[in-house]
């Protein structure tokens, strides 16, 4: 079977993905100079949470299918299901990945995995209800975009600093920093001490905050990536664009205690599966439904020509 071939470049996005990763690479410098100028010992810290990110980036598919309940599906259970993954596979080049079912009557679906060679992909079972064929595989080929832009190894990597910064804040909150806060030593010292833990919390707030907004429009800029992924894969824009208006408007009906169940893997999702009174629906992880339509329908008239 015939590789797709690619309709030209959106050079737009990815100038934005490039500026965004330019913007934490400098954020990120500087907030590792201003703690270097500070003496503030974060060597134990960074080794931390480095081991917990690097767990996350290697065990990222089990810890995803386990908070989520789904299940991974053999040939023999979801045979239409496997052949739609062979099938977009063969079109955009990459190895096969795992294959999982979620239960839920929620229509939505996920990739995860470290890379290419260690992928899960999974749908919902309200998902193969509500879709059809061709919407289903415009979905999954927009799963495999994720998998082939290795977007889960991306992600960690940008957020590596704003972790760092996020625990510091926590720490200076809760248990305090440095021994300056803890009413040990006296005079100058614990006076400097405390004027030292306060700087790092005030820079560890500002690191965060701004790394935070800019990892939500990366990841905006790669779910935009991923619909044109799938738009190039299986030469239908306006079949992904179908499945996104169906998946959009049933989850508006979708009990809050299902959205509730899979919020913690939300910014997997293809639509965020985030409960009407979350506070994280504020913040999004995905782009507008109506800028990921209208992208679909450039590059439909781009198809055309």
């Amino acid at each position: 079977m015939a590789q797709r071939r690619w309709y030209g470049r959106d050079s737009g996005l990815t100038f934005r993905m490039g500026l965004v990763m330019f913007l934490l690479a400098v954020l990120y410098l500087a907030f590792i100079a201003v703690l270097l100028a500070l003496h503030a010992p974060l060597t134990l810290l960074i080794f931390i949470v480095g081991l917990l990110l690097l767990s996350q980036y290697y065990f990222s598919d089990r810890m995803v299918l386990a908070a989520t309940g789904a299940r991974l599906v053999s040939r023999q259970q979801a045979p239409d299901l496997h052949a739609i993954v062979d099938r977009l596979c063969q079109l955009s080049d990459i190895p096969r990945p795992q294959v999982a079912i979620m239960d839920t009557d929620m229509p939505n679906a996920f990739a995860t995995g470290r890379n290419p060679q260690h992928a899960v992909v999974t749908v919902t079972r309200g998902l193969l209800r509500r879709l059809d064929d061709d919407e289903v595989e415009a979905v999954l080929a927009h799963e495999l975009s994720h998998v082939k832009n290795r977007d889960v190894a991306v992600m960690t990597i940008a957020s590596f600093f704003a972790t760092v910064a996020s625990v510091l804040v926590q720490q200076f909150m809760w248990f305090g920093m440095f021994g300056g806060m803890g009413g040990m030593g006296g005079g100058r010292r614990r006076d400097n001490g405390v004027n030292i833990a306060i700087l790092v919390w005030l820079v560890a707030i500002v690191v965060w905050a701004l790394s935070y907004v800019l990892i939500r429009a990366l990841s905006r800029y790669r779910e935009l990536a991923a619909d044109r992924g799938s738009a190039v894969i299986t030469g239908q824009p306006s079949t992904l664009a179908s499945a996104l208006v169906k998946i959009s408007q049933t989850m508006t009906r979708i009990p809050e205690r299902d959205l509730r169940q899979a919020e913690p893997a939300a910014a997997f999702f293809i639509i965020p599966a985030l409960s009407r009174q979350s506070f994280m629906a504020l913040f999004a992880t995905h782009p507008p439904l109506k800028v990921r339509l209208a992208q679909l329908e450039a590059l439909a008239r781009e198809m055309e020509r």
